[in-house]
């Protein structure tokens, strides 16, 4: 059975980062884990230093400073370990998204009737359109999820407005979904001789779907899938990413509230980008250092049922497995 980690947050807080080190932690421990990004900014193949593309291929971890730097030599994964990754592209995931439009075409085809004006702005005005990223994203993960191939699935998400979006949509495409089956129950009640006679010959072609071609119910499936798997506590958990600043605690709040209503487990925090080690006769370091701190005490208190992650604040990017690796550590995996 596959389990999930999702890492939201605020667009730049760290998300890749975090995932990358919890996948290398996870594989370490001897898991097959896939780390997937549908952030459109990916810095996954930086952090990985890997060549990643719209399908899963395996991380060569046998290589790089990482595996030289440590006590007892290269680091050998336990038995059965091995970590993947994938970037989900804008064109994969237009595809997806093309798919559901071709479903829905062809559900149109096949009722053969003409679509009032409500019916016509319930189903195009529904919001999927404008969620095609989310539609793919809830896709992709019960794909790789029922896949078996894998047994834990990171997610690096998108910044939190695309987030939540991810939450709703199969909420969304609801009255879409019923009112092409009410066509569809109008239409197989017109004889084929009536639909002859009053839509002419072409209604002859417009049957059930075509090789290849995939129907809106299965499409309606996997999304509610997708959304028991992200209210399974027992496989699913949510981690918000976030920095010490005042804005960042207040959208992280909105986002947790968010995914408690939906019944998404979220147990920890990671206040990622802290201050720590100010040096001595530095007041400004010192003045900062105290600042950061005040912050991630304002996390705790405003969130005191949840366990609270700090990650160190770092020169430039963290880019490489030797970078990672050292923070994997402080981000605890999954029993």
């Amino acid at each position: 059975m596959t389990d999930c980690i999702f890492y939201g947050g605020k667009g730049g807080v760290g998300k890749t980062t975090c995932a990358a080190a919890t996948g290398l932690e996870l594989a370490d421990e001897g898991r097959r884990t896939l780390i997937v990004s549908t952030d459109p900014a990916h810095s996954l193949s930086d952090s990985l230093e890997a060549d990643l593309g719209p399908e899963p291929s395996e991380v060569d971890l046998g290589a790089g400073p990482v595996l030289e730097a440590t006590d007892e030599g290269a680091l050998e994964l336990d038995a059965g370990g091995s970590l993947w990754a994938v970037e989900v592209d804008a064109e994969t995931q237009q595809e997806r998204y093309e798919k559901l439009a071709t479903a829905l075409a062809a559900d149109l085809r096949s009722a053969g009737i003409r679509l009032s004006d409500d019916e016509v702005e319930r189903i195009f005005a529904s919001g999927a359109p404008a969620g095609g990223d989310e539609i793919a994203a809830l896709d992709l993960l019960v794909e790789y999820v029922d896949s078996g191939e894998w047994d834990v699935v990171v997610f690096d998400t998108a910044p939190t407005g695309h987030t939540l979006r991810l939450f709703d949509t199969p909420e969304v495409l609801g009255p879409a979904l019923e009112t092409l089956q009410s066509l569809r129950g109008q239409a197989s009640r017109i004889g084929t001789a009536a639909k002859s006679a009053v839509f002419g010959p072409m209604s002859m072609m417009a049957g059930s779907h075509t090789e290849g071609e995939e129907s809106l119910e299965a499409f309606r499936d996997r999304l509610e899938r997708a959304r028991d798997l992200l209210a399974d506590p027992e496989r699913t958990e949510f981690r918000v990413v976030l920095i010490p600043e005042g804005m960042a605690i207040a959208e992280s709040e909105r986002l947790v509230e968010k995914l408690r209503e939906a019944g998404v487990r979220v147990d920890r925090l990671v206040v990622n980008r802290v201050f720590e080690d100010p040096d001595e006769g530095c007041s400004r370091c010192q003045s900062r250092f105290e600042r950061h701190a005040e912050r991630v005490s304002e996390v705790r208190e405003t969130f005191p049922e949840l366990e609270v992650v700090t990650l160190p604040e770092r020169e430039g990017e963290v880019q490489g497995l030797e970078a990672v690796w050292s923070i994997a550590d402080r981000l605890p995996a999954p029993a």
